[in-house]
């Protein structure tokens, strides 16, 4: 396998590199205005549409910001069946693998039986009864609104499909699966749960949030000169996390939970019992055969890094209660299934045997790596002790990372760039503990950002911006004038304007790139026919004009569709005359499209609909209401 060097040049940009559209994503624009005006009184609606297509009718695209020799590479690249792209699973690398290598090594994976089991058939229709029972009977009995009935009820019904990203940091690069649940009968309810479930995590004095906590904690940390700094990692904590041991702790977590019944109506059985039936139906799909996990956690179910959390707490608890003297750590601090502690030197390995007795199942197994000439990396950080027994701290990359990140001339909008700027130098200032440190990485930065072309006005701007006062959160009463947010495509020199139209009728906006290197080129899961996708936008054309119509769904697009011609099949099975259609129309209130044939006698072009959805959108919030 070899690429030529424009198709390496293209890939060194990263995935996250947005190509300028050779097309306005009209479309796109088009559904946010529809989003918007659903929630504007009829006059401001109108107006929006007419300044919005003001806008749109004068714009044009931007300038191309890759060769031309680079996009004949991505294309090359796109039409090449034999390699897979992937973003490696740490450290912002880009893999390009032989599609057969990465083949055999997920057969292999799934060919573990004790953890994988393939079905002979699809058991989604099957689940979807049973979760809809259970959902109907918590309806029935008050424990959740009409509300939250009409959010969590599957409507989709995508099968869920696995990936991998390879390990490249490891020995022989292993590939990390990954299941793609979005679409799922179970997501909404996952997503729920996780929500529900997150104020339990974290009360442990071991818990670590995030890197500037790490660094708060170790700044009061005093090492011995026998003392030794070692980290434990967990094997594949989720598909080994044991389902009725975690069911059995967060179950006593719920009971204990004096604060429960301010955010659920639901007793904690009920919990129980849609936890227990989200992680015991996990199953995807790998290259048309559909697999069973038969234990342990999905990474990619929103539900599963709670989970995962609350049993690790359990653990250390466990652990730190009844280890032995000898090898009793003197500083315990977990982020998810990473440990840093402080031992007494040579009680390494008799730590570790003691954390790997823990689990009754025997399934969760640490491994652990020792402090090198006084210095251990932990998350992104590198714990340095000094001389005098504290610790100080630097950023920390593997040497797998790319220092690759958002390349300036990607078409993204310059606030996001400026983020990543600002990013970086906050996580120095904050993980950083020495001023000469800060100023040796704050360099990094710079130069590292240079290499992805980022100019020295960059750099200054935000360092007015820090300088500026910080504005002061949106009162209560300007909140409640906002009407609503839509996701618009960014094209520059159009997006802009039509935020500033949106913002002026109370509308907020999100802006996402319409096309990256990463939409192009990674495609490892599984192709959904159109007819089977969901959260899409769909177009509709008419065979007798040249108008089309433009519409959004949650559920899939094929359920949509066969919506559409079964409102259309009965205007035009009564065979009335364009006024009486209009009539039956109005009295039936069905969509746009049977409005088109009611008014203009039209035929629609059922063949010609596809899905148009570039990036699909994210899925929406749950409810704002108690459970």
């Amino acid at each position: 396998m070899s690429l030529s060097d424009s198709q390496t040049k293209v890939l060194q940009k990263g995935l996250n590199f947005a190509v300028t559209p050779d097309k306005l994503p009209v479309e796109d624009f088009v559904v946010a205005t529809e989003s918007a005006c659903a929630g504007l009184p009829l006059s401001s609606a109108e107006q929006l549409r007419s300044e919005v297509a003001g806008i749109l009718k004068t714009a044009k695209p931007p300038k191309n910001n890759i060769t031309k020799q680079e996009r004949d590479a991505l294309k090359e690249l796109r039409k090449d069946k034999d390699l897979l792209v992937l973003p490696a699973d740490k450290g912002k690398a880009t893999v390009v693998m032989d599609k057969s290598d990465y083949e055999k090594k997920v057969s292999d994976m799934l060919a573990d039986e004790r953890t994988y089991d393939k079905l002979q058939s699809d058991p989604t229709q099957k689940y979807k009864r049973k979760l809809v029972s259970i959902l109907k009977r918590l309806k029935d009995k008050k424990r959740i609104t009409e509300d939250q009935y009409k959010f969590l009820f599957p409507t989709a019904e995508n099968v869920p499909r696995m990936y991998c990203t390879p390990k490249i940091h490891k020995p022989g690069n292993p590939l990390r699966p990954i299941v793609d649940y979005t679409g799922s009968i179970g997501y909404n309810t996952s997503r729920a749960l996780a929500d529900l479930l997150a104020p339990l995590v974290g009360k442990s004095v071991h818990h670590i949030k995030n890197s500037k906590h790490l660094a708060e904690e170790m700044s009061t940390v005093l090492i011995k000169q026998d003392d030794v700094f070692m980290s434990h990692d967990v094997v594949s904590l989720f598909t080994n996390t044991p389902i009725p041991e975690t069911l059995n702790i967060i179950q006593r977590r719920l009971e204990e939970d004096r604060d429960l019944k301010s955010r659920t109506n639901l007793e904690v059985d009920d919990i129980i019992e849609l936890l227990s039936f989200i992680v015991t139906t996990t199953y995807f799909s790998f290259r048309g055969n559909i697999y069973q996990q038969k234990f342990g956690t999905a990474m990619g179910s929103p539900v599963s890094p709670v989970l995962a959390n609350l049993f690790m707490e359990w653990l250390e608890q466990e652990a730190i209660a009844t280890a032995p003297i000898t090898c009793k750590p003197k500083l315990w601090k977990r982020y998810v299934d990473d440990v840093a502690e402080v031992v007494r030197r040579g009680a390494q390995q008799e730590l570790t045997d003691h954390l790997n007795s823990i689990d009754p199942t025997g399934n969760i197994q640490f491994t652990y790596e020792e402090e090198k000439e006084g210095t251990l990396p932990f998350l992104d950080t590198l714990l340095v002790r000094k001389e005098d027994g504290t610790v100080k701290l630097l950023v920390y990359r593997k040497s797998t990372h790319t220092d690759q990140y958002l390349n300036f001339q990607s078409h993204h909008p310059l606030h996001q760039k400026l983020g990543v700027i600002r990013t970086l130098l906050d996580r120095c200032n904050t993980v950083t503990t020495e001023d000469q440190d800060k100023e040796q990485e704050t360099q990094h930065v710079k130069r590292a950002l240079t290499r992805c072309g980022y100019p020295q006005w960059a750099f200054n701007k935000v360092e007015q911006q820090k300088k500026r006062p910080k504005q002061k959160e949106l009162s209560t009463k300007q909140q409640e004038k906002s009407k609503g947010m839509v996701i618009i495509p960014y094209v520059k020199g159009v997006t802009e304007p039509l935020e500033r139209v949106f913002r002026k009728h109370g509308i907020a906006t999100a802006v996402k790139p319409k096309t990256t290197l990463r939409s192009l080129l990674v495609h490892p899961k599984d192709k959904q026919e159109d007819l089977a996708k969901t959260d899409c936008v769909y177009r509709i054309p008419c065979q007798s004009c040249d108008q089309v119509y433009i519409g959004e769904t949650g559920r899939t697009f094929g359920t949509r569709l066969e919506e559409h011609k079964k409102e259309a099949n009965n205007i035009d099975a009564t065979r009335y005359t364009r006024s009486q259609k209009r009539l039956a129309l109005k009295e039936e209130k069905k969509s746009a499209v049977t409005d088109h044939i009611a008014r203009n006698n039209c035929v629609i072009d059922w063949e010609g609909a596809k899905d148009t959805t570039g990036t699909p959108p994210p899925p929406p919030p749950p409810p704002d209401v108690k459970w």
